[in-house]
């Protein structure tokens, strides 16, 4: 299956010069849908992952399919604010700003296995701080997995040591 088949790129979006990777076609295919998911699976238990992390929002989109698939915890990441019990919070910078990230405090046991999963890896900077939230709970990021990377933005370069895969890349 080519997955490029199902993911429309918008010129221009969300600014003039950026060209946005839309998973929507990719999401309104099951079978697509569900092939791209038995892909980070697989990788999930490669790494033998015993809870997923995503980021908000599209993180869930691929974490949840995975960790009911493995029947396995799926902790969400989210923007402060926005989980209802105490959480741990990290600020980090965008190419034009700043952001910050929410983990509940009992999300993560010390030592479990955490496999991060996101739609895409581009800078890194989400990524790079959901690493930093799972790391400080305890965690042991044993991989990251996006269903696309934009290999010219080099964001893996932020995820040193952490076993990365993806299924396509632009």
């Amino acid at each position: 299956m080519d997955f490029k088949d199902y993911v429309a790129s918008i010129i221009d979006f969300p600014e003039k010069g950026v060209t946005f990777r839309d998973i929507t076609p990719l999401m309104l295919n099951g079978k697509a849908f569900k092939e791209a998911n038995k892909k980070i699976i697989t990788f999930a238990k490669k790494v033998k992952a015993e809870v997923i992390v995503g980021p908000e929002a599209r993180g869930f989109i691929f974490g949840c399919p995975v960790s009911y698939a493995l029947e396995i915890g799926f902790a969400p990441v989210r923007k402060p604010g926005k989980l209802p019990r105490e959480t741990i919070d990290i600020n980090y910078d965008l190419e034009y700003g700043t952001n910050s990230l929410s983990l509940h405090k009992d999300a993560i046991k010390k030592g479990e296995r955490v496999l991060i999963i996101d739609d895409l890896l581009a800078t890194g900077g989400t990524v790079e701080a959901t690493v930093e939230l799972v790391k400080k709970l305890g965690g042991n990021v044993v991989g990251c997995a996006f269903f696309i990377e934009l290999k010219e933005l080099k964001g893996r370069t932020k995820l040193k040591d952490i076993e990365i895969y993806s299924i396509l890349s632009y």
